[in-house]
């Protein structure tokens, strides 16, 4: 590992201990920083009210360390927005925000969005899939944007069990992100977790971002903001124990190839050979291919966008 990715780890590494709610409390007083917590959400009410309703009771009603919680709904058939709704959340269906602009499938579309109907100068971004879900989630990825002046991006780090085992989970991780950023960001190398969908951020630094609209989404961003702002403005805190919803082998291998599409992006900005990416099932009549297209679409900086500029201007 390199010297500097050690120092790193050593500097900006911590724990949700490391920073109690009242020393929080205080900070966030001292700099007058406003919280924002977005949850993207598809199909989830199995999951998403709880996740609203503790954070509300926790960090709103408990403390008052979070503004907002917006869950901004990506097309569900299911009674996601409503549960949300009814735990306390702000819901906000992506199709309505910038209708100008067509949207278009993607975790990453809905994360981009939510910068124009979320008012904080720390964003907070939490997966609507999580079980036994804990505010620590929050209050520990938001802790160092309050309390450490040249921190700008926060990722949570955590165990991610699967079927039993602990630190199974993650299989994209291991096979995909964490060795494209050792060979070729080894600066990004001391991230638990890269991919994690768990992360808080200054919006000043979020509006300046190109947004891959897809599943490259979280390692995009950790590649563009260690180029804009440097390896020691960014961060992990440790969480504890993330349970969740488990995808398919194909479903991972969709994932993975957005996620190699973004890094190659980056690389070169070279021309994409083939967008695409053929997988197989077996049928009546033994394996048939299916072929998906991987996401080849980014979005600009929020901060280029006219209606962003307007309201900023307000």
């Amino acid at each position: 590992m390199l010297k500097e990715t050690e120092r790193w780890l050593s500097n900006r590494s911590w724990s949700v201990t490391d920073r109690p709610l009242h020393q929080l409390m205080s900070a966030k007083r001292a700099t007058g920083s406003s919280v924002s917590v977005v949850l993207p959400a598809l199909n989830e009410e199995e999951t998403v009210g709880e996740i609203v309703a503790i954070i509300r009771h926790d960090l709103m009603q408990q403390v008052p360390l979070v503004d907002e919680i917006v869950v901004i709904d990506s097309g569900s058939t299911d009674r996601t927005s409503e549960v949300a709704a009814a735990a306390g959340a702000r819901v906000v269906h992506r199709d309505e925000i910038l209708p100008r602009i067509p949207t278009v499938p993607g975790k990453g579309e809905v994360l981009w969005r939510s910068l124009l109907v979320t008012s904080g100068d720390i964003i907070c971004f939490i997966d609507a899939d999580l079980k036994e879900f804990s505010s620590d989630f929050v209050a520990g990825i938001v802790g160092p944007l309050l309390t450490e002046p040249g921190v700008d991006l926060v990722k949570a780090m955590y165990d991610r069990p699967l079927g039993g085992a602990a630190g199974q989970g993650g299989r994209v991780t291991e096979l995909m992100a964490r060795p494209l950023l050792n060979m070729h960001w080894p600066q990004l190398a001391g991230f638990v977790q890269p991919l994690g969908g768990e992360y808080a951020a200054r919006r000043s630094l979020l509006e300046q971002l190109p947004f891959p609209v897809g599943y490259g989404i979280e390692l995009g961003m950790l590649v563009d903001a260690l180029h804009l702002v440097g390896l020691d403005a960014l961060a992990q805190v440790d969480v504890g124990v993330r349970k969740h919803r488990h995808q398919d082998g194909q479903a991972l291998g969709r994932m993975s190839a957005a996620i190699y599409r973004t890094a190659q992006l980056r690389l070169a900005r070279g021309h994409l050979i083939r967008p695409a990416l053929t997988q197989f099932e077996r049928g009546g009549d033994g394996f048939e291919p299916r072929t998906y297209s991987v996401d080849t679409e980014e979005r600009p900086p929020m901060v280029e966008i006219a209606e962003y500029q307007k309201r900023r201007a307000a």
